[in-house]
C-alpha cells in the first residue's frame, strides 16, 4: 500500500510546521535519505529526508501552508500503484483524497503565505499586525511600481545579509516565490545608504523617532519558551573562576601551522563532556515522571543567527578530538545561518553551552533549554589578580563560568561536584587529550 509521509516534529514541543520548499515533484523516484522538502520552524529551516523508497505519488500540502505535526503531507507509492491506491491509503487514515491546489502567485495586497511555522505561537493581539500582514521592506519591489515581491522568510533574511535587491531576483518557487536557491545564484551588491544617514535631523527637543518591528516566528518562540523555562524548571546557579593560562598556551601550540584552528570554545565543550563523564548524575534530563540519565555526552551549542539563536547538538563529544569538534561546530554555524540544519541536529542533548566570551562579557547566567538540566554560560578570559599557591599575588588569565541547573534533576552537591570537575579539566587541559 502507498506510504503516507507526515509532517515531522522538527523540534521538541513543536505542534505545527510548514513545507517551505518542495524538493521533489509528482512522478519522481526517491530513495531513503533523499531530501524531499525544507521544513520551516520558528528557529530554522531544516531539511527533511525520505524514510522510504518509492515514487512521489501526490503532494498533499502546498509550499508555505502551516499544518499540525503528524498531518499527511506526501504520498509515496510503490511500483504499480495508482491514484486509486493513493485514495485508498488516504481513506484508511481518514484524510482527504484531493491533491493540494496549485499555489498561484498572490495578487498585490493579498496576504503572503510566508509565515514561519514550528512550535505553536499565540495569536497576535488585534491592535498588533500579524507577521503575515506586515511584510519586511526587503519584500517590496524597489522600482517600477510592480508591487510586492514574494519571498520566503529565509530568502528575505539572506537578502539582507548579502545586500541583494529581491526585486531583481527571479523566483523559481511555487507561484514565482523567491527561495534560498534563487539567492544562492544571485551576486551580492554594495549596501545602500541607510535612511537614517540620509534623513533630516530632528528638531531639538523633539521626541525620538521609533519603529515597531513585527515579531518573527523565532522571536515569538523565544518570548514564550524562555518564561516557560524559568517558571517550570527551578533554576539555581553555581559560579566558578577558572585560570586558563595553560589552556591558552596549549591552544597556541596546537594552532601553530595547523589548517584547523582550535577555539577556546572547542576546549570548553571537551571539558564539559569530561566533567559529565566524571559526574554522570549531571548527564540527565527531566522526563516528566522520571529522570533519564545518559551514558554518552551530547551537548547543544548556542549559535547566534539573525533575530535569535539555534542550538544544534554535537553528539558523542567525549569521544571526539578537538579538531573534530571544531569542524562540527563550524559546519553547524555555517549551515545554521544559511537555514540548512537537519531535523535530527536540533534534537536531544542533556546539556548546552552558551559562550559570550568573544564579546568581552565578564559574567552572565543562561536560561535552561528544557528538558535539558544544565547550561554553562562562558565569559571572556581576562587578566586578573590572583593569589598563587605560595600566597603571593600574581596575574593570570581567568574565565568566569556559571552553571544553570534544573533542581528537579541536579542537586546542589551534584552541581558543585560537576563544576569542580570542569574547572579541574579546563585548568589542566592535557587531561582532555588522554
Amino acid at each position: 500500500m502507498a506510504n503516507i509521509v507526515r509532517m515531522p516534529a522538527a523540534l521538541a514541543q513543536v505542534t505545527e510546521g510548514a513545507v517551505q520548499t518542495w524538493l521533489v515533484e509528482v512522478g519522481q523516484e526517491i530513495k531513503v535519505g533523499d531530501l524531499i522538502a525544507e521544513i520551516e520552524t520558528e528557529k530554522a529551516v531544516v531539511e527533511f529526508a525520505s524514510e522510504v523508497d518509492g515514487t512521489v505519488g501526490r503532494l498533499l500540502v502546498r509550499a508555505g501552508q502551516n499544518v499540525e505535526v503528524g498531518t499527511p503531507i506526501l504520498v509515496v507509492t510503490a511500483a504499480g500503484e495508482t491514484d486509486a491506491d493513493i485514495d485508498e491509503a488516504l481513506a484508511e487514515i481518514g484524510s482527504g483524497t484531493a491533491e493540494a491546489p496549485e499555489e498561484a502567485a498572490p495578487t498585490e495586497g493579498a496576504p503572503s503565505q510566508d509565515a514561519p511555522a514550528g512550535e505553536p505561537t499565540p495569536s497576535a493581539p488585534r491592535d498588533q499586525p500579524s507577521e503575515e500582514a506586515a511584510p519586511e521592506p526587503a519584500a517590496v519591489a524597489a522600482a517600477g511600481g510592480e508591487g510586492r515581491v514574494f519571498a520566503s522568510p529565509l530568502a528575505r533574511r539572506l537578502a539582507r545579509e548579502r545586500h541583494l535587491d529581491l526585486s531583481a531576483v527571479v523566483g523559481t518557487g511555487p507561484g514565482g516565490r523567491i527561495t534560498r536557491r534563487d539567492l544562492d545564484a544571485a551576486p551580492a551588491t554594495a549596501p545602500a545608504a541607510s535612511a537614517a544617514a540620509l534623513g533630516p535631523v530632528p528638531a531639538p527637543g523633539a521626541p525620538a523617532a521609533y519603529e515597531d518591528i513585527p515579531l518573527t516566528g523565532m522571536r515569538k518562540a523565544i518570548a514564550r519558551r524562555l518564561p516557560e523555562s524559568k517558571s517550570t524548571a527551578p533554576h539555581f546557579y553555581v559560579t566558578a573562576h577558572a585560570r586558563v593560562d595553560a589552556l591558552l598556551e596549549l591552544r597556541k601550540q596546537a594552532n601553530e601551522g595547523a589548517e584547523v584552528k582550535i577555539s577556546v570554545n572547542d576546549f570548553v565543550l571537551k571539558a564539559v563532556a569530561a566533567a559529565l563523564v566524571r559526574v554522570p548524575a549531571a548527564n540527565a534530563i527531566w522526563n516528566g515522571d522520571s529522570i533519564r540519565r545518559f551514558s554518552g555526552v551530547d551537548i547543544g551549542v548556542a549559535i547566534a543567527i539573525e533575530n535569535g539563536l539555534v542550538t544544534p547538538v554535537v553528539r558523542g563529544v567525549e569521544r571526539r578530538s578537538l579538531g573534530d569538534i571544531q569542524r562540527t561546530v563550524a559546519d553547524f554555524a555555517a549551515r545554521a545561518r544559511a537555514g540548512r540544519l537537519k531535523l535530527e541536529e536540533l534534537e536531544g542533548g542533556s546539556f548546552s553551552v552558551s559562550n559570550l566570551g568573544m564579546y568581552g562579557v565578564d559574567e552572565f547566567s543562561a536560561i535552561l533549554n528544557p528538558p535539558q538540566s544544565g547550561i554553562l554560560a562562558v565569559s571572556a578570559a581576562k587578566p586578573r589578580p590572583v593569589v598563587g599557591e605560595d600566597g603571593q599575588l600574581a596575574v593570570a588569565n581567568v574565565m568566569t563560568v556559571t552553571l544553570s541547573a534544573d533542581h528537579r534533576v541536579v542537586d546542589g552537591a551534584v552541581a558543585a561536584e560537576w563544576m569542580a570537575a570542569f574547572v579541574d579539566v579546563i585548568e589542566h587541559p592535557v587531561k582532555m587529550l588522554v
